[in-house]
């Protein structure tokens, strides 16, 4: 029953939006509400801009599709601000085809139905209430009834510019069922959708010999010509092709490169002109965006043929390269995840960072600057701390490749690897090895891998490995030392004492007895050995680290620790270091006693209560690390 009367809430909702009334009550509308008359380009902008904007370190970031695509800000940015915003303010990118160019389940797909979602609930909105004439197949903007010679006047009036001519269907309506009077003319508000095909239209090419223009402009509909007598005449037409159905809205045109060329045709004269050709009529007036998508490869193959110069500059590309950031990649996987059916299957913790972490090396170029591999690109691009970068070597090594992201594993295919793994095992809990396992094994199987490409992901592959091995130990680290957090920081505090004491050369007093005594160098040394700083190095990193510290207090911050990297990494190789033995005996013996058996079951408790993982993946975990420490 809940469900029935939330049917029946959606039902009244939609009755209280809707509206009817003549043209004259539609201009009151308007002088209230301008926006109503706005663009098909203004529309979709301000429904990008209305969800919101943050901005963090200069770059943008639009709500709207934050939900439904990551990693894709500055793709997003460019999109917005150097099409949607100009073509919104009536600029001459509106005259253009908007062509999102980008390698296979890059998102190209997934942008354009979210701008068609978007749009269908849009207009449901104040903001985003659209008016048509009542009764036109095309929703035809009431505005178009206002003669040329008086809009000028209307512009002065309200402020609103007209573009576009009234359709011959309308314009003999108008003069038999209207007797010329526009004011009576009815006026109705529409609503997006795609399945009802209002304001919304998708064109696919079929096979170039029997697909009919038709199927973009409309076509005759032969069974009335006898009753209006003339093919001419326009209630003898069908205005139900894709352009005339996408009017006042949006038109999805896939694989628009491959398409004849008279198609092509149609489309650039909407785009340039606002209107096109259909049947034994004047042109036909329009205003919607049109969006195609394609590849690289296809492009470039389309702008080599000089038979298609013409076209390109009428064409906008938007290149929308595949995601580079490791965690938004992680959000990828989990929303695929998500949307499954092995969505009640447990994945433990780290599984897709890892399957993430190959999947992002293969899309990455190798740096030019010869102190940067590509893990630590891989980390800086993500927006982690790397000791001794900063935002401006993110912003080199952005600029150094143009075309970054355009090639390398789609995120399909991981799903797909994860999703063979998830049925092969038959299990209820999949860990990283499992995944890595059989990302291993499809590389023989993927079709459009060379033997070359295939070599340097199974490397990625074993870096992927080594990463998770480190994750791996610190994890179970972690669980070893019940409060992990304070333990280091205990440690860490008790290193910076004695680095102050030592670079002060001063005394520090026994917190037992009282009593003055030299700095610890046997603990600072055991620390400090851990990143592998030398015995001539201790002094300079010492210093370094207390200048840190006093650079922190200048700026009213306190140094802790997450504060220096390397000293963090050391403080975590100390503490696991001092428990590598516990750890080692414990994880690895097949018979363990009464003491060692309470400590792996506390362990896997705290693993399961804190961490995430169930007690399968945790029992995998720890033997897992046993296994490495005893190499």
């Amino acid at each position: 029953m809940d469900i029935l009367k939330k049917v029946e809430q959606y039902r009244e909702e939609e009755e209280k939006l809707k509206w009817e009334g003549t043209f004259a009550e539609y201009l009151d509308i308007v002088k209230q509400k301008p926006w109503v008359a706005q663009s098909a380009h203004s529309r979709i902008y301000h429904m990008i801009k209305d969800k919101g904007i943050e901005t963090e370190n200069g770059a943008k970031t639009y709500s709207f599709f934050s939900s439904e695509l990551y990693g894709l800000e500055e793709a997003l940015e460019r999109l917005v601000e150097e099409y949607f915003h100009p073509a919104a303010k009536r600029l001459d990118v509106r005259k253009r085809i908007l062509l999102l160019m980008g390698p296979v389940s890059g998102g190209k797909s997934t942008l354009v139905a979210i701008l068609k979602k978007g749009m269908e609930a849009y207009s449901r909105t104040e903001r985003g209430a659209v008016y048509a004439i009542k009764g036109c197949p095309m929703h035809e903007d009431p505005l178009h009834l206002i003669p040329e010679h008086l809009r000028g006047d209307f512009h002065e009036e309200y402020g609103i510019r007209i573009e576009g001519n009234l359709s011959p269907l309308n314009m003999m309506r108008l003069q038999e069922e209207y007797n010329g009077r526009i004011e009576d003319v009815m006026v109705e508000r529409i609503f997006f959708s795609e399945d009802k095909r209002v304001g919304v239209g998708t064109f696919s090419p079929s096979d170039p010999k029997s697909q009919d223009i038709a199927d973009l402009t409309g076509s005759i509909d032969f069974s009335t010509i006898a009753e209006y007598g003339s093919e001419s005449d326009p209630r003898a037409y069908r205005f139900d092709g894709e352009l005339n159905k996408a009017n006042r809205g949006l038109m999805e045109f896939q694989e628009m490169l491959k398409c004849d060329e008279k198609f092509l045709w149609h489309l650039l004269s909407l785009t340039q002109e606002g209107n096109f050709k259909a049947g034994r009529f004047a042109l036909i007036s329009a205003d919607e965006l049109i969006v195609a998508h394609t590849n690289e490869t296809e492009y470039r193959s389309f702008i080599s043929n000089k038979k298609n110069e013409a076209l390109h500059s009428r064409i906008i590309v938007m290149p929308i390269p595949y995601n580079l950031k490791l965690s938004e990649e992680e959000k990828i996987y989990e929303k695929m995840i998500r949307e499954s059916d092995v969505s009640d299957v447990h994945i433990a913790p780290h599984t897709l960072k890892v399957a993430a972490m190959f999947t992002i090396l293969t899309r990455l170029k190798e740096p030019k600057r010869g102190d940067i591999d590509l893990v630590k690109k891989m980390r800086l691009y993500d927006g982690e701390s790397v000791e001794g970068y900063n935002s401006a070597d993110v912003d080199q090594l952005k600029k150094e490749y143009q075309d970054e992201g355009m090639s390398g594993i789609d995120p399909r295919y991981v799903i797909n690897r994860i999703s063979s793994t998830i049925i092969r095992k038959e299990v209820a809990s999949i860990n990283a090895l499992d995944v890595l396992r059989s990302l291993k094994e499809g590389l023989d199987q993927h079709p459009s891998i060379s033997n070359e490409q295939r070599e340097k992901y199974l490397n990625f592959i074993s870096v992927a490995r080594k990463e998770y091995d480190n994750i791996a130990k610190k994890e179970v680290q972690k669980a070893f030392v019940y409060s992990y957090e304070e333990s280091a920081k205990t440690l860490m505090d008790n290193y910076l004492d004695n680095v102050e004491a030592y670079c002060n050369k001063s005394k520090m007093r026994d917190p037992l007895t009282g009593e003055e005594i030299n700095p610890d160098e046997k603990l600072m040394r055991s620390i400090e050995e851990q990143i592998g700083i030398s015995e001539n190095a201790k002094k300079a990193f010492r210093e370094e680290i207390l200048i840190r510290i006093s650079a922190y207090a200048r700026k009213g911050k306190r140094f802790d620790y997450h504060s220096h990297d390397r000293l963090r990494e050391a403080i975590q190789k100390k503490l696991f270091a001092d428990l590598k033995d516990i750890v080692k005996i414990t994880t690895s013996t097949k018979t363990p006693d009464e003491q060692q058996l309470k400590k792996i079951n506390e362990v896997v408790a705290r693993l399961i209560d804190d961490y995430g993982y169930n007690s399968v993946s945790a029992n995998d975990l720890l033997r897992y690390v046993g296994s490495l420490l005893n190499r």
